[in-house]
C-alpha cells in the first residue's frame, strides 16, 4: 500500500518559515520524482515545486522562486519543502506527490498528474 504522509503544516506570520515533509512507503522512493503542490481556497491546485527521481533537477513556481527550496533524502525516503519568508498568498493546503511510473518526471504543463498524494497539510499566513 502506497502512503505518503505530510507533516510540518502550521500558522505563522508573514516573513516566517516553516519546513514541510513528506515520508513515502510502499514504493521505492529513490526511483520517484516527488513534488509539493498546494490549493488555497477556491481555487485550483497548482504546482509549487519538484525534484527529479534523480536529485538533479528541480522545478518552482514563478511565486515561490527564492524563497522555497524542494530536497530529498533517499535515504529517509523523505521529501522536504523549506519555505522562507512566507506571504498571506502561500495560505493553501499542501500536498505532496510521489510520480507512480519510476524514473518519470512530473510534466508541470499537465493539469492532472499521475501520481500518488498526501493527504495535505494545512499552512496558513497571517499578515
Amino acid at each position: 500500500q502506497v502512503q505518503l504522509v505530510e507533516s510540518g503544516g502550521g500558522l505563522v506570520q508573514a516573513g516566517d518559515s516553516l519546513r514541510l515533509s513528506c515520508a513515502l512507503s510502499g514504493r521505492t522512493f529513490s526511483s520517484c520524482a516527488m513534488g509539493w503542490f498546494r490549493q488555497a481556497q477556491g481555487k485550483e491546485r497548482e504546482c509549487v515545486a519538484t525534484i527529479g527521481w534523480n536529485g538533479r533537477s528541480t522545478y518552482y513556481a514563478d511565486a515561490v522562486k527564492g524563497r522555497f527550496t524542494i530536497s530529498r533524502d533517499n535515504a529517509k525516503s523523505t521529501m522536504y519543502l523549506q519555505m522562507n519568508s512566507l506571504k498571506p498568498e502561500d495560505t493553501a493546503v499542501y500536498y505532496c506527490a510521489a510520480h507512480k511510473l519510476y524514473f518519470n518526471n512530473f510534466d508541470i504543463t499537465q493539469r492532472t498528474q499521475n501520481a500518488y498524494w498526501g493527504q495535505g497539510t494545512q499552512v496558513t499566513v497571517s499578515s
